[in-house]
């Protein structure tokens, strides 16, 4: 089964428009990565400052290797440049071990 990461990222509201601004300047980057299989940029919908960053992997080697690609480092340059907009941020890692979709009808 597939392995996912979730970036959980503490951004304070002021900085939230310029987190969302980024994600959308590198749209589709990753999407053509190897083992890719999914991503999701979750924005808090209560009084929470916690974006999720959501991607799905076939692998952990494929995630891995992505991480260690150009790709990566060309996307995360405004972070390295214009620095974070984040206060904290965390990796989470997960195996999918059940997964269903949505029937047709």
């Amino acid at each position: 089964m597939s392995v996912v990461r979730i970036n959980a990222i503490t951004v304070p509201a002021e900085r939230a428009e310029e987190l969302e601004k980024r994600f959308a300047e590198r749209a589709g980057a990753v999407s053509g990565s190897p083992g890719f299989e999914a991503f999701e940029l979750l924005r808090p919908s209560d009084d929470k400052d916690v974006y999720l960053v959501y991607t799905r992997w076939r692998s952990q080697e494929d995630f891995d290797a992505w991480v260690a690609s150009p790709a990566f480092q060309h996307g995360h340059r405004a972070h390295n440049t214009e620095g974070p907009v984040s206060n904290h941020s965390e990796l989470w890692s997960f195996e999918v071990i059940q997964h269903e979709e949505a029937r047709a009808g």
